[in-house]
């Protein structure tokens, strides 16, 4: 073999087509792009989901539900993870964990709004733990482990208006009210003398 007989393996190299080269091409004139219209033109890629005047599929099926933009994500850890981490060695029997902790040690994949703590497997080793919530069954087995489980719930995710100062144009509004009322206490006054 030579180096001037190498060549690709058939199939490997598709020559492009060549547009536009004369009618004897069978790809001139139109280059196979038909006649004039928006899909003549450079630029057009087609239109995602158009089907031709005909009601979209995704505007025809119906809609059901809604995303909840304010809903908890809890990392989800099971008993029997925790077991095979006392038996891995990360973890030690008495000890006292939380959702940092959880997330540290590669057991709850983040801490996110908390820890959920669920009942698949089987849990022998006393645990201490601190969750945002715990299923009944998973504090039952902590239990019989002879550990403690602690519910601490989730933390407040917006502050309201109420627990918040009012902002600047409430203040302006309250003052400018004071001294209407001062005002008009002093005509009142005025008026009586």
């Amino acid at each position: 073999m030579k180096l001037n007989e190498i060549r690709d393996n058939e199939g490997a190299h598709h020559r492009f087509k060549r547009l536009g080269r004369g009618s004897g091409s069978g790809k001139g004139k139109t280059s196979g792009k038909g006649v004039k219209g928006q899909k003549a033109r450079t630029g057009h890629h087609g239109m995602f989901g158009f089907e031709g005047g005909q009601m979209p599929l995704h505007m025809r099926i119906p809609k059901r539900g809604f995303n909840n933009i304010f809903a908890r994500e809890f990392a989800e850890v099971n008993i029997g993870t925790l077991q095979k981490a006392v038996e891995s060695g990360k973890l030690k029997a008495g000890v006292t964990l939380n959702a940092d902790a959880l997330a540290a040690l590669g057991i709850a994949r983040r801490a996110r709004d908390g820890v959920r703590l669920l009942g698949k497997g089987e849990l022998k080793t006393q645990l201490n733990l601190e969750v945002a919530h715990a299923s009944g069954a998973a504090i039952e087995a902590v239990k019989k482990a002879g550990g403690t489980v602690k519910v601490i719930g989730v933390k407040a995710k917006h502050v309201t208006r109420k627990d918040r100062a009012p902002g600047k144009r409430a203040q302006r509004r309250v003052t400018a009210a004071k001294k209407r009322e001062e005002r008009a206490s002093a005509a009142l006054q005025a008026k009586k003398a």
